[in-house]
C-alpha cells in the first residue's frame, strides 16, 4: 500500500473531523462534531498553532491521521511531544502506516529537541497496546481524570 504522511492544510477539515468522529466512536467516547471545523481551523492554522496534524493520504483519500502539540515536563526540565490523537481507517490498518506515522513524529520531536512522545490509549484497546509494545514504547499505568468546567 503506497500512502502519502503530510501536514493538514484547511481543505481536509471536513475529512479531519469526521475521521474525529470515527475515532471517538472507535474509543467508546462521546463526541459532538458542531463547531469543530472551525475551532480545529484556528487550533491549526493560527500564527501560533496550538495542535499540529499529520494527515495520511491514499489513493487521493484521507484514510488517517495524527495530532500532536508540545509541552513541558517539570520533572524531565525538558521539552516533549504530546501526541493526541493517532487513527486509521480500519482498512489502513495492518500496512505499516502506524509505524510511519511514529517515524514521522519522531523525527519532528528530535528536530523541536523533544526528549520524549508521550501519549495514551484506552485499556480496552488492546490492538494498539500492542503495536505501541512493538515499537519499543513503555506504558506507565496512571488514571487519567477529567474536570468538566
Amino acid at each position: 500500500m503506497e500512502f502519502i504522511i503530510r501536514n493538514c492544510n484547511t481543505s481536509d477539515l471536513t475529512k479531519l473531523v469526521e475521521l474525529c468522529q470515527k475515532h471517538a466512536e472507535y474509543e467508546k467516547a462521546s463526541y459532538t462534531p458542531e463547531g469543530k471545523e472551525d475551532k480545529l481551523k484556528v487550533a491549526l492554522f493560527a500564527e501560533s498553532p496550538k495542535l499540529y496534524c499529520l494527515i495520511v493520504e491514499f489513493n487521493a483519500a484521507i484514510i488517517g491521521y495524527a495530532t500532536y502539540t508540545f509541552d513541558y515536563s517539570t520533572w524531565d526540565a525538558a521539552d516533549f511531544m504530546y501526541l493526541d490523537c493517532l487513527y486509521l481507517e480500519d482498512t489502513a490498518r495492518g500496512f505499516g502506516i502506524g509505524e510511519a506515522i511514529i517515524e514521522k513524529l519522531k523525527q519532528i520531536a528530535v528536530d523541536k529537541n523533544c526528549i520524549n512522545i508521550q501519549w495514551q490509549t484506552p485499556t480496552f484497546n488492546t490492538k494498539a497496546i500492542k503495536f505501541y509494545n512493538r515499537i519499543g514504547a513503555n506504558a506507565k499505568d496512571k488514571v487519567r481524570f477529567s474536570l468538566t468546567l
